[in-house]
């Protein structure tokens, strides 16, 4: 897994929010520089624009400074269909709470969290994610 935005401009950013997006469920993770690590928070159950209300709740709740998004890719890097609905959705998280969003390669990652044993795959994803994330950071 790569960043697909290498994240530069994260300078002083400490508090983070992961989202795992998919169509039907979005899983969703808190982290911060301090620990590295990342919890998993309760997956969205919701569909399009009916999501929007959780996730601005979520942002209401934690507070973070910016917010970070799960691109997937074919084993190869190249995009498919998901990959552009996952990238709509960081456009739109940046345009609704004008947050910074990072964009992180997640290929791999609902293997790696079922593979792990996770009862909620997406929001474990959603941590996988979330800590390759802070990994990278200076």
């Amino acid at each position: 897994m790569s960043l697909t935005a290498m994240p530069v401009q994260a300078a002083g950013l400490q508090t983070f929010l992961a989202f795992d997006f998919g169509l039907k469920r979005t899983g969703v993770a808190t982290g911060n520089v301090l620990t590295r690590t990342a919890t998993p928070q309760a997956t969205i159950a919701a569909e399009g624009v009916a999501r929007f209300p959780v996730i601005e709740a979520r942002i209401k709740e934690w507070q973070p400074d910016a917010l970070v998004v799960g691109i997937p890719f074919h084993p190869d890097g190249a995009s498919h269909d998901n990959t552009v609905r996952a990238q709509k959705f960081a456009r739109q998280l940046r345009g609704r709470y004008g947050l910074q969003v990072f964009e992180v390669d997640e290929r791999y990652s609902t293997t790696e969290a079922l593979t792990g044993g996770a009862k909620d795959a997406d929001a474990a994803s959603a941590c996988i994610i979330l800590e390759q994330f802070l990994r990278s950071l200076p």
